[in-house]
């Protein structure tokens, strides 16, 4: 364990597969054009509030845009940062107290400093702004539909794939989660049939499976060969098509490895999952219960898992403190994690990179909108949950943590140190700035934090 070197560490690379499938995604939609009427905004704002102030806040709000189009990227002052988020704080106790005319006072004043293109600070505030702005607009309003506008599936997916390349997030969840299921694997090989199972419940476009593939490949050989079987769920039939299209493409060059997907949509019942005898059976839980909106769906989830007995279960979380239930809580707790996601970019991508723009425009600002408005349809609410929070949840369930093993450890160190480009790694828990990689829960769970924040947490449990 302790000898593990760079060459052997990347050799579990990811490989993303685009020439032939998916990556260029050329389907095309179409597109409603822009509204040009002006119509009532929102039944929902006092009496004594005008039309015409909002109108001047949506003003305000297309001058931050006409800036950002002309090259504008200021850096914020020493202490203006700091009024940013207050005004926005302000902004958010505002509307939550029903205090519509301070609320579009102060995104006005929040409009004229923040933008999409200028630090960390002024493009989260951004995004932020949009949010609260959308809060005081019915959804009947097309302002509201011009300002939550969602990415389009190709834009997501760009997104997703440069946020994955350039920054350890999601590489660090999945190689650490990886390596867990490999363990179990390796301690199942005499009565396994060197066949492993993986059922991943949000197996969205399957960048997790390429690095298992290799690894599992170095442990075959040509008379014994490795089967691999990857159930997952996803959000439409086309994503799953394309999913497995891209996993099959890559399995293609190993030849010592049998690989077999089978896409389920979301929905579909867990306890319907065919099994074999003697195999692995691995249960993926990589920030599928950030998605799941109240307890019982979470309880019914880990109870249909439980019952399939799985050699291991995965669990990786987005770290932000305990599921707010109020709007107030939620901005709070949201603004605390996401501030913290925008300034480790920099770390990632110059201040001016395009594809930084992509990733906050369509992966995080998108992301941020939806939390900020989906009271009605709480469907939409990532749910980010300290590790003290899942671990009684699971352990209630019936699961028991199993220790992070010093390989998984060093190979999280080591991605980091290949991952950073601008500023300082903290490997053992110091916090002096960039990113850092840590245990907690006893040894029991991985954490990836920039500076003082935890951005995620992995941990790996089996059913007592």
């Amino acid at each position: 364990m302790e000898g593990i070197d760079e060459d052997e560490f990347l050799s579990l690379r990811l490989a993303i597969v685009t020439d032939s499938v998916g990556g260029e995604r050329k389907r095309k939609r179409k597109r409603k054009p822009e509204p040009i009427i002006i119509t009532p905004l929102s039944d929902s704002i006092g009496e004594g509030s005008c039309e015409g102030k909002i109108f001047r806040l949506l003003q305000t709000r297309e001058q931050m845009l006409k800036q950002d189009q002309k090259g504008s990227k200021s850096v914020v002052e020493d202490g203006k940062g700091l009024h940013l988020i207050h005004l926005l704080l302000i902004a958010a106790t505002c509307i939550d107290e029903n205090k519509y005319d301070d609320a579009v006072d102060n995104l006005t004043e929040l409009y004229q400093s923040v933008s999409l293109s200028g630090d960390s600070v002024r493009r989260v505030a951004a995004y932020f702004a949009d949010g609260l702005l959308a809060r005081l607009l019915t959804r009947k309003s097309p302002f509201y539909d011009m300002i939550m506008k969602e990415p389009t599936a190709e834009e997501e997916f760009l997104a997703f794939t440069e946020l994955y390349r350039v920054s350890p997030y999601y590489q660090l969840a999945h190689f650490t989660a990886n390596q867990a299921i490999l363990e179990a694997f390796e301690e199942e090989e005499e009565r396994n049939n060197n066949c492993l199972h993986v059922i991943d419940l949000d197996v969205s476009y399957g960048f997790q499976w390429p690095s298992l593939i290799q690894s599992l490949s170095e442990k075959a050989s040509s008379t014994n060969r490795v089967s691999l079987r990857v159930t997952g769920f996803g959000r439409s039939l086309e994503e799953l098509q394309e999913t497995e299209a891209r996993l099959v493409s890559f399995a293609k060059g190993f030849r010592n490895l049998v690989f077999e997907f089978q896409g389920l949509l979301n929905g579909s019942k867990i306890m319907n999952i065919k099994r074999r005898k003697d195999e692995t059976t691995a249960v993926n839980l990589v920030f599928h219960m950030n998605n799941l909106n109240s307890f019982s769906k979470i309880s019914e989830t880990l109870k249909s898992v439980h019952s399939l007995n799985p050699s291991i279960v995965v669990l990786v979380e987005q770290d932000g403190g305990r599921p707010p239930r109020s709007f107030l809580s939620r901005f709070m707790e949201s603004l605390h994690y996401f501030a913290a996601m925008f300034d480790s970019l920099e770390d990632c991508l110059p201040i001016d990179s395009t594809e930084r723009l992509s990733i906050e425009k369509n992966h995080l600002g998108a992301e941020i909108k939806n939390l900020m408005n989906c009271d009605g349809d709480a469907s939409n609410r990532p749910r980010h949950g300290k590790t003290e929070t899942w671990k009684g949840r699971m352990e209630v369930h019936g699961f028991e943590g199993l220790k992070v093993s010093s390989k998984s450890m060093i190979q999280a160190k080591l991605l980091l140190k290949i991952r950073t480009h601008y500023s300082s790694i903290q490997l053992d828990g110091e916090n002096n700035g960039g990113f850092r990689v840590f245990d907690s829960n006893e040894g029991r769970a991985l954490c990836l934090g920039w500076q003082d924040r935890c951005l995620l947490t992995v941990s790996a449990w089996r059913c007592v």
